[in-house]
């Protein structure tokens, strides 16, 4: 009411967005036959909760024309719900908050809910006396990103008078490509949608798209008319307080209205494919490797995997990699089954990150295994895989060797590709000439990440990405950190070339002399850089620049183009 101009937009882009996805018309606020329409709420775990709050009230509202003298309190006791026990927290939180009894239900082998199930709880439960109100069906579950059966829960969810919430808060992203609505099937029978655009969009958290087809059950839920909230226009236009549990929200759909306008339909469908074809990739080193498994169907760009055996080894395998600090992954389990969860969602992922990815996984998984078991002798465990039964402690080639392997048409194979190891902190010495080491794939060699007990140096405290600038010009593009407050390093140049090295020093304080006279105007050009650099929600990551500062810490990933 405050801004209609940003409830405009809003409106459009929602719009714009449920065509992109193949939402129904009755999603859509401009349409003939529409009642409905979206809303930008912040998380899909509230739109769940908004979705379960209407049904509620739609049913108790139902429930009282038959049992008048009924209160709302008593009849709220009876409701019933039901999700899968592949559904995410969130169902069972908007559960505990509405006071609504909520019931999962088993899956099939490919995790999905399926008609039968949901039909025969409902009967049950009525049976009891409760009166079933709600389902939510799950288009990529958290654990798997299994897809529930919408074409046959939703004749049900019509038939017994159920509201039918759909969350694809993951998976949503990939209704962009026409290939994979056939999950989609059946969606025509949905009374509210929602998913995440933050998750695989590219859109900055928070940003959660929710549709309904009927905007009035939700105006029923939420709407409150103190005279402090009135205005000439109530009743209306289109007031997006009555449709959230807050009174005042973010402007949202103006990133999500950049993203669109940047990317267009095309590059977002091209974004989706990449990650689902990285996440294939994956998928096959994974499969190539005698020592894991993969126990679920890989769908869109999520991959679980495990080390074959009891669940500890891969308990201990996620705690490895944890602790590093060079992958962050999130656990699950399936039929009592521990797994990890690989998901490649930026559009920057390369093949050779995933490569990457992929050695440390390898050679973690090595050291864990020959660690704890014998590398000759095996059995059979309870689940079918083989095990060694002998402990040996393994010498440390055995190790690194193991890391290595792949397996290529029944035979073990070594990668060719390098892995550039993070340097330790090392002094210099004469006979070392710092300059002429290079990351692969940088074409200058000067950097301004350099050790602390560099002698003859300049002494003044630059911007590093400043100075970097300055030093470069008229060279090839580089990478440059933009963590490290570092200075110049001129004692190894000179071992070099003393020639060079000289003209570089005087050009150094040539530049001091200039920053120290730059306005602070100036300063903020690094800054700027950094923030073109952020590209709305995936930022580039640079696995081979291993470069460390004086501290040993390792630089920052993000990186600015000179």
């Amino acid at each position: 009411a405050s801004s209609p101009a940003c409830t405009e937009l809003e409106m459009n882009v929602m719009d714009w967005l449920a065509k992109m996805l193949g939402l129904p018309d009755k999603f859509l606020h401009h349409h003939p036959d529409s009642v409905g329409g979206g809303v930008l709420q912040s998380t899909v775990s509230e739109s769940t909760l908004v979705a379960l709050l209407a049904a509620r009230k739609n049913k108790i509202l139902e429930m009282k024309l038959s049992e008048p003298e009924m209160d709302e309190s008593s009849l709220n006791s009876r409701l019933i719900a039901y999700a899968s026990d592949q559904a995410h927290s969130s169902v069972e939180k908007a559960g505990l908050i509405s006071l609504v009894k909520m019931k999962f239900l088993p899956v099939d082998e490919n995790f999905s809910l399926r008609g039968e199930t949901l039909k025969k709880a409902i009967a049950e439960d009525r049976k009891k006396g409760l009166v079933p109100v709600f389902v939510c069906a799950t288009l990529g579950t958290t654990g798997v990103c299994a897809f529930d059966n919408l074409s046959e829960l939703g004749p049900i969810c019509e038939a017994e008078g159920l509201w039918l919430h759909i969350d694809a808060a993951y998976a949503g992203t990939a209704f962009v490509c026409p290939e994979f609505r056939l999950f989609l099937d059946g969606i025509e029978y949905a009374d509210s949608f929602t998913f995440n655009p933050s998750k695989w969009m590219m859109v900055h958290f928070d940003c959660t798209g929710f549709w309904v087809k009927d905007k009035y059950k939700l105006h029923q839920t939420f709407s409150v008319n103190p005279v402090y909230l009135r205005h000439p226009n109530s009743g209306a236009a289109v007031d997006f307080m009555h449709w959230q549990i807050p009174l005042s929200r973010r402007f949202r759909s103006l990133k999500l209205w950049f993203v669109i306008r940047s990317f267009g339909v095309k590059k977002l469908q091209a974004h989706v494919r990449h990650g689902t074809e990285t996440a294939k990739f994956f998928e096959s080193l994974v499969k190539s490797d005698p020592l894991f498994e993969v126990p679920a169907k890989r769908h869109l760009g999520l991959v679980v995997f495990r080390l074959k055996g009891p669940n500890w080894l891969t308990e201990e395998l996620l705690k490895e990699l944890s602790s590093s600090g060079r992958l962050f992954l999130i656990p699950a389990t399936i039929h009592d089954k521990f797994i990890i969860r690989f998901t490649v969602t930026s559009q920057f992922t390369t093949r050779e990150d995933i490569l990457q990815d992929w050695n440390i996984i390898q050679h973690t998984a090595a050291q864990i295994v020959s660690q704890n078991y014998g590398l000759h002798c095996t059995i059979n465990s309870g689940d079918g895989a083989r095990i060694p039964n002998t402990v040996v402690k393994p010498s440390s080639d055995v190790i690194s060797n193991a890391s290595q392997l792949y397996l290529d048409g029944g035979k073990y194979k070594t990668p060719s590709r390098k892995i550039v190891v993070q340097p330790k902190k090392l002094p210099v010495s004469p006979s070392m000439c710092m300059i002429s080491q290079q990351v692969k794939g940088q074409g200058d060699p000067l950097d301004d990440c350099f050790p602390e007990d560099v002698q003859d140096v300049t002494k003044h405290k630059l911007t590093s990405f400043l100075f970097s600038y300055l030093s470069v010009q008229g060279k090839k593009k580089t990478a440059r950190s933009l963590s490290c407050n570092s200075v110049q390093m001129t004692g190894s140049l000179e071992q070099c070339n003393p020639k060079a090295a000289a003209t570089d020093k005087k050009e150094s304080h040539a530049n001091a002399r200039i920053l120290s006279r730059l306005p602070e105007e100036v300063m903020m050009f690094k800054k700027s850089a950094f923030k073109k650099l952020i590209k709305f929600y995936s930022v580039p990551s640079f696995p081979e620049c291993s470069i460390q500062c004086g501290l040993q810490l390792p630089c920052c990933p993000l990186q600015a183009i000179v």
